[in-house]
C-alpha cells in the first residue's frame, strides 16, 4: 500500500502520516501538502476504500487541492487532508475518533482538520476531546458548525460569475441548472438557486432525498445516469468527483460547469476538451472554497456574518481566473493553478527574504486554548 513512488507522483508533499490503532479499529492517513502560506487545513473523509492504495491516492490528491484552494482564495493556510478507512454508517465510534484526534494533536498545529464526506459535527466533537486543532465543531462550543451552507453560498457566487462571463447576465432568473447530488451542499445550493428564480433539475442516488428536495423547491428530477444529458445551461456537480470524463463529455449540452464537488475532471485532458467544446468550467477548488473560508474565520474568532461576506469573494476570484485564461489563452483549470502558484511563490519569497528577522509568521493563527 505505502509507496514512495505514489507519494512522489502526486505533488511533493511535506509529510504523510499513517495512523493505526487496533484497539478501536483505526486505519487513517494524514497528508500535509504545503505549509508555505500557513498551517495545513483540510477535512477528514471516512470512506469504504477498496484498497489502502486507493485511500493513499485520494488523500494525496485532496491535500494538494487544499493547498491550491487556500492559495487562490487569498487565505493564509496550507493544504492538508485526512482519510479514515471504514464504513461511516457502521464503523464510527467515540474511541476511533478520539484515537485519531491524538494523531492530530501530535502534529502540534501543522494540520487542522474539519468534517468532510462521511464525517459530521458530532465526529469533530470527539476529535476535539483530544486536540484543539479541529474546526467545524458545534456552535455551543464556539465553533461554526456545519460548513455546507457556506460552501453552497460560495458555489452560488461562482455560478453568478460564470453566468456573467458566459451569458453576459447578472440574473439567474430562468437559467436552467442541473444539480447532481442533493446532500448537504447540494441541498443548500438548490435552496439558493430557487430563491434566485432558476429552473432546477436534480438527481441523487438517495431517491427519498430527491423527492423531498424536489417537492420543497419545485424541481424537476431525473435518474442519476440521466443528469449528464439534461438540456440545461449549467451543470452543477455536488457529489463525488471525476464526473467530467470520456463517457459523460459526449452527452453534455451545457454551456457552463460549476458545482461544489472536488476533483470534477477525471483527468486534466478533460478540462482541455471542455475548452475545445466552448464549455466554461469553474475550477472546482476555486468555486467550492466557501466551506474553507468559513472554518478559516473560525480559527480567527468566529463571525457568521464575516464568513458569509467572505464567500462573496469567490465571484471575484473566478473572474480573475477567467481573465487569466483569456489573457494567456489557456484553460480555466490551468489559469487557476497559475493564480494559486503565483501567490505561493510570492509569499515563499517574502518568507525566505526575511529569514532571521523579527517578523510575525504567516502561519500564526489565534486558536482557542480550551
Amino acid at each position: 500500500m505505502f509507496s514512495f513512488e505514489i507519494i512522489e507522483k502526486h505533488g511533493g508533499h511535506e509529510e504523510v502520516i499513517l495512523c493505526t490503532n487496533k484497539d478501536v479499529g483505526l486505519k487513517a492517513i494524514i497528508a500535509i501538502h504545503n505549509t508555505t502560506l500557513g498551517p495545513a487545513l483540510g477535512g477528514t473523509r471516512m470512506w469504504t476504500y477498496k484498497t489502502d492504495e486507493e485511500a493513499l491516492v485520494d488523500v494525496l490528491r485532496l491535500s494538494k487541492g487544499m493547498t491550491y484552494k487556500a492559495a487562490v482564495s487569498g487565505l493564509n493556510l496550507g493544504g492538508g487532508k485526512a482519510v479514515i478507512i471504514g464504513d461511516p454508517k457502521r464503523d464510527k465510534t467515540e474511541g476511533l475518533f478520539r484515537a485519531f484526534g491524538r494523531y492530530i494533536e501530535s502534529l502540534n498545529g501543522r494540520y487542522f482538520t474539519a468534517e468532510d464526506v462521511g464525517t459530521n459535527v458530532a465526529d469533530m466533537e470527539f476529535i476535539n476531546m483530544e486536540t484543539r486543532f479541529v474546526t467545524g465543531i458545534d456552535t455551543r462550543h464556539g465553533g461554526s458548525g456545519d460548513p455546507s451552507p457556506f460552501t453552497a453560498h460560495g458555489v452560488l457566487m461562482g455560478i453568478k460569475a460564470c453566468v456573467k462571463e458566459k451569458l453576459n447576465s447578472d440574473s439567474l432568473r430562468g437559467v436552467r441548472i442541473a444539480v447532481q447530488g442533493v446532500g448537504n451542499v447540494g441541498y443548500h445550493l438548490v435552496e439558493f438557486l430557487h430563491e434566485e428564480g432558476a429552473v432546477i433539475t436534480i438527481t441523487d442516488t438517495d431517491r427519498e432525498r430527491v423527492e423531498k428536495t424536489a417537492q420543497k423547491f419545485n424541481c424537476k428530477t431525473v435518474a442519476p445516469d440521466q443528469i449528464y444529458s439534461v438540456d440545461a445551461d449549467i451543470f452543477a456537480p455536488c457529489a463525488l468527483g471525476a464526473v467530467v470524463n470520456d463517457d459523460t463529455l459526449p452527452q453534455f449540452k451545457f454551456k457552463i460547469i460549476a458545482g461544489g464537488a472536488n476533483n470534477q475532471l477525471k483527468e486534466p485532458r478533460h478540462g482541455d476538451a471542455l475548452k475545445e467544446r466552448g464549455i466554461l468550467y469553474a475550477p472546482d477548488y476555486v468555486i467550492n472554497a466557501g466551506g474553507l473560508m468559513n472554518v478559516y474565520v473560525e480559527l480567527e474568532g468566529y463571525s457568521r456574518e464575516r464568513a458569509h461576506n467572505m464567500t462573496k469573494q469567490i465571484y471575484h476570484n473566478l473572474m480573475k481566473v477567467f481573465a487569466t485564461a483569456k489573457e494567456e489563452n489557456i484553460t480555466t483549470y490551468k489559469a487557476a493553478d497559475r493564480v494559486a502558484e503565483a501567490r505561493i511563490e510570492m509569499v515563499g519569497r517574502i518568507k525566505r527574504s526575511h529569514l532571521g528577522k523579527s517578523l510575525r509568521p504567516f502561519n500564526s493563527l489565534k486558536v482557542d486554548q480550551r
